[in-house]
């Protein structure tokens, strides 16, 4: 989706013109992928423009650093305060926003010790990142050919900025090939995830997911929220080990992810999934999702950040 930009952008501390938010060509992380970020998402709430769990991803977002050996020259109040000044200043009420560690200028070669450590965060308009149709109809979802990289190979616990090849590499083939989304299998053919999403499998009233640590997953902060959501209204969530043929025999499927939100999936590999439409329970937990995301739910008032 193209960029809509915004007043102005955070960094490292100062906030300045979008179209001035530069980097010089030798910036570390441009070669050579070493970086962390977050998908962050703002909603329109009564009390004006909530960030949905904004502290656990910032949290996350430490986190990942710490994996790849990065220290943020910053605490996690001060980048929530400056995510929050971000969105204040944009003036939206709904957004998406991109905090992003970065290794900047000054050293080059495959040794990033010596680099300064750089912090971003912007924020723009983005609506549902598999389109309002996937939302309410579901998506065709195609296997990659492309296997998730291996937990051995890179720390996958970590959002890191390179590891996404891996995702634009299968995401591309399934657009090519008239899908919407991909999904990655681990190198045994175990489900991973999406591109950028993780994956919930319905059966016999069960929500099914595979464990992130085995699986080379993320730990998707909206598939925590879904999966209280779900033990809320009273299923029952396992995780549990999962091959495509479980989402060919699913009731229901759908992924979970900041930006794709909840989004039912219709079909993988032109095999229909269920009935090839919303199922009540994947409906039941987007329902209450969206009301959450709102701050509409009063259990659920303390994921919403207000920026004001």
């Amino acid at each position: 989706m193209p960029l809509t930009p915004t007043e102005k952008i955070w960094m490292d501390g100062k906030l300045v013109d979008w179209h001035e938010a530069k980097i010089h060509v030798l910036t570390h992380s441009l070669h050579y992928g070493l970086g962390v970020f977050e998908g962050i998402r703002a909603y329109p709430t009564s009390a004006g423009p909530g960030v949905f769990r904004l502290s656990a991803h910032i949290h996350r977002l430490f986190q990942g650093a710490h994996i790849l050996g990065l220290t943020i020259p910053y605490t996690e109040d001060e980048l929530i305060a400056a995510v929050k000044e971000v969105v204040r200043e944009s003036g939206l009420e709904a957004c998406y926003i991109r905090p992003l560690v970065y290794l900047g200028y000054g050293e080059m070669g495959l040794n990033p010790m010596p680099c300064p450590v750089n912090v971003a965060v912007a924020c723009w308009p983005w609506g549902a990142y598999l389109g309002d149709d996937g939302i309410a109809n579901g998506i065709r979802l195609k296997v990659s050919s492309w296997a998730r990289h291996d937990p051995r190979a890179l720390p996958t616990a970590a959002k890191g900025t390179g590891m996404y090849v891996n995702s634009s590499l299968a995401k591309v083939e399934a657009v090519r090939a008239g899908y919407d989304e991909a999904l990655l299998l681990t190198t045994d053919g175990h489900i991973s995830e999406g591109t950028g999403e993780n994956c919930f499998v319905v059966r016999r009233g069960r929500l099914l997911t595979p464990p992130p640590s085995s699986v080379g997953a993320l730990e998707g902060i909206t598939a925590d929220t879904v999966t209280v959501i779900a033990r809320d209204l009273g299923y029952e969530v396992v995780e549990a080990p999962l091959r495509r043929t479980d989402l060919f025999m699913a009731d229901e499927a759908f992924l979970t992810g900041t930006a794709a939100e909840v989004v039912p999936i219709a079909s993988v590999d032109d095999r229909v999934v269920g009935t090839g439409k919303p199922g009540p329970i994947t409906t039941a937990i987007q329902e209450v999702f969206f009301k959450a995301v709102r701050g509409e739910v009063p259990e659920y008032k303390d994921w919403v950040e207000h920026v004001t």
